[in-house]
């Protein structure tokens, strides 16, 4: 995804705050992170804005979840950033800690000639049964029936999954083993699931789902919210818990969020689909950053805390312009504690 240099540095130009060299350990020049595509796009921009501040470049790879926690547990990198986080269990054998770094939307999108952004919506009955073939067109009764007013054509549903081993895909598939009965039962969760489709395709990241969606008629896929904006996709509302049609918004996304217990949660493990609330988006997720709690190289991690501490005081008018939700300042206390608890820096 490319992002505006221009625009970068307007969105900060108002909150920025200049962070002296004195607070970053004066060798360390780069910072290496990877995983969850989810959050690239933030992260992203944060990096951009964070090394015309300090000259301290952060070179983040989109590789997926998965393959962010192979890798941070693998010490190849300085941090690691998955849409699963790890379990208490997982993160004490590993020797690591983690914390939520953004929440943001995952929407359903879909390529269907004549239908424009938010023209359909979908329940996760519904969702999930498209999901695993038993739905295979788009002028299905089950979608009619949701969409009375659409001019739905008789045209065969592709769907496009992800490839990897993804974060994005265990939020969604959470998500839908709480609305579909069918779907826990015959699919589960997990950041890889065996996709029942006939004729489905697999994208590597966000960015693949979003190119194969793009080009196909007829297919469906989902990524986060920024990547279908980016992308010019079709994305659909949804009909949440509570039974309203809601539309991927900030707002919505911040109303699933808002009963998150984080400080009762052990290793911040917060699940945000399903919410109740009139107006919560029901496929809201967060992005957790990992590091060492006894690292190898402290200064390297000391400026990885320093990135993700100037990106919760500096970056919310970035995560706002691609409808992120930042981590509220009760919250960003929270972790900055947890790191003087966890992690060895000495």
């Amino acid at each position: 995804m490319k992002f505006d240099r221009k625009l970068i540095a307007g969105i900060f130009a108002a909150a920025a705050v200049t962070v002296s060299a004195a607070g970053h350990a004066a060798s360390v020049e780069k910072v290496t992170g990877a995983g969850s595509s989810f959050a690239y796009p933030i992260i992203s921009k944060w990096a951009s804005a964070y090394k015309e501040e300090t000259g301290i470049e952060v070179n983040y790879q989109s590789v997926g979840s998965g393959a962010g926690i192979k890798q941070i547990k693998a010490g190849n990198v300085d941090f690691g950033a998955s849409d699963a986080p790890l379990t208490v269990e997982d993160l004490k054998d590993s020797g690591l800690t983690q914390w939520p770094l953004i929440m943001g939307g995952i929407v359903p999108v879909a390529n269907v000639p004549g239908i424009k952004p938010g023209e359909l919506a979908v329940d996760g009955e519904t969702l999930a049964a498209i999901l695993m073939g038993k739905i295979t067109n788009w002028n299905d009764p089950a979608i009619a029936k949701l969409n009375p007013d659409a001019d739905l054509p008789d045209l065969r549903i592709t769907v496009v999954h992800r490839s990897d081993s993804s974060g994005t895909t265990a939020i969604f598939t959470n998500y839908l083993s709480k609305a579909s009965d069918a779907w826990k039962s015959e699919v589960g969760e997990g950041k890889t699931v065996n996709w029942m489709s006939k004729g489905n395709l697999g994208g590597k990241g966000n960015e693949g789902v979003a190119s194969y969606t793009g080009r196909i008629k007829g297919a469906i896929g989902y990524v986060e919210y920024a990547y279908a904006l980016e992308n010019k996709l079709t994305y659909m509302d949804m009909i949440n818990r509570d039974g309203n049609r809601v539309a991927p918004t900030s707002d919505n996304f911040a109303a699933a969020a808002a009963g998150a217990d984080w400080k009762g949660t052990p290793g911040f493990r917060v699940v945000l689909t399903n919410q109740p609330g009139e107006n919560s988006w029901p496929i809201t997720g967060s992005t957790f950053a990992m590091v060492h709690t006894d690292p190898k190289n402290p200064a390297q991690v000391k400026a990885v805390l320093d990135f993700f501490k100037w990106s919760m005081a500096n970056g919310q008018p970035a995560a706002a312009e691609l409808h992120y939700i930042p981590i509220p300042k009760s919250v960003a206390e929270l972790i900055e504690s947890s790191w003087e608890e966890k992690i060895n820096l000495k």
